[in-house]
């Protein structure tokens, strides 16, 4: 009989929390078992081993990014969206490191939940590149180097390579500037 409270979902929030104090890489069944209070077989009837639990930590992840950038996003546009938008995504990946991680792969066509968690966030920046007039068609190659420069960015923070004694806040500053620039000059 499982464990009174425990659910996929609160298995996935423990594992999120686990992801984030201790890494992705370092996420494990036993850590969330231990952490929950029950014995790692326990686990099972919630998730489907280590790749399950995973995955479900990327569609928490999805779903709360999402609902951060959104709120970024309200009330905003062109510019001042992506400012908004951007400095959500970075303080996200710096306050939540393991869900941010765990963002990093895209999950297979056919998990069509996973998959349609992980399209919201993108489907946010659609909606503020549009703004900027981009085609549909071109779209997913805005949002992937918008993408590849905020992540690029926050990866290299997260690690510690930004060792000059310049601001980093201005360079992050600069970085979306220029993004915008691009934007604007499509």
């Amino acid at each position: 009989m499982p464990r009174a409270g425990l659910t996929p979902e609160a298995v996935a929030a423990e594992a999120a929390a686990v992801a984030d104090a201790e890494g992705l890489d370092r996420l494990s069944l036993k850590s969330v078992a231990e952490r929950l209070g029950v014995a790692p077989p326990s686990l099972y009837k919630h998730v489907t081993g280590l790749g399950g639990l995973r995955r479900d930590v990327g569609v928490l992840a999805a779903r709360e990014f999402t609902e951060v950038l959104r709120a970024a996003a309200t009330g905003r546009s062109g510019p001042d969206a992506v400012r908004a938008v951007s400095a959500a995504y970075r303080e996200y990946a710096r306050t939540r490191p393991g869900r941010y991680a765990a963002l990093a792969t895209a999950p297979p066509a056919e998990d069509t939940e996973a998959a349609a968690a992980f399209r919201a966030p993108v489907d946010v920046l659609a909606a503020i590149l549009r703004g900027f007039g981009v085609a549909e068609v071109e779209a997913v190659h805005e949002i992937r180097g918008l993408r590849a420069a905020l992540h690029g960015f926050a990866d290299l923070e997260a690690r510690g390579g930004f060792g000059l004694p310049e601001d980093v806040d201005r360079s992050f500053a600069v970085l979306v500037e220029r993004c915008i620039a691009g934007l604007e000059s499509r």
